[in-house]
């Protein structure tokens, strides 16, 4: 699928830096290209739409991280690893948020996941997430753990 047929929107980062009231931050993702294909990649083999749990959320730098670095935001299949979709996002947009949703963590523990992601076709919802991790790998394929969203606990 091309890249430029989603768009992606956030929601509730800007608390952080503001020192407001903590949000769970969110990520809406809406596609504007041919539906069956993205319901198929986010479909799992027993015919039903991937949960939270069989879905990994990363970022891919495509080039160093200074001050205009860009990259690939992906949704994968964890089961077979296969790419949901891909889409450009500027890597300071994208640190933003990873720190909203670490700061969120750390304010609500509890909760399900540190943050959402919504993912809409033509406008309509299709699935929701809660996650708790959000990858971030150097232009050369290494994790970078600090820039990195990774509950306590897990190991990589």
């Amino acid at each position: 699928m091309r890249r430029d047929y989603f768009t992606l929107e956030v929601s509730n980062v800007d608390w952080v830096e503001d020192d407001g009231e903590p949000a769970k931050p969110t990520v809406r993702i809406d596609f504007e290209g041919p539906a069956s294909t993205l319901r198929e990649r986010l479909t799992g083999t027993d015919d039903e739409l991937l949960d939270a749990d069989q879905t990994d959320v990363a970022y891919r730098l495509q080039t160093s991280l200074d001050d205009d670095a860009t990259g690939v935001v992906s949704v994968t299949n964890r089961i077979t690893g296969d790419f949901v979709l891909e889409l450009n996002e500027d890597a300071d947009d994208v640190l933003k948020f990873i720190r909203a949703a670490r700061r969120y963590g750390e304010h609500d523990p509890d909760s399900d996941g540190r943050y959402g992601v919504r993912i809409h076709i033509e406008g309509d919802e299709l699935v929701t997430y809660d996650k708790r991790t959000f990858l971030v790998y150097n232009e050369e394929g290494n994790l970078l753990r600090n820039h990195s969203l990774i509950p306590s606990g897990v190991e990589l």
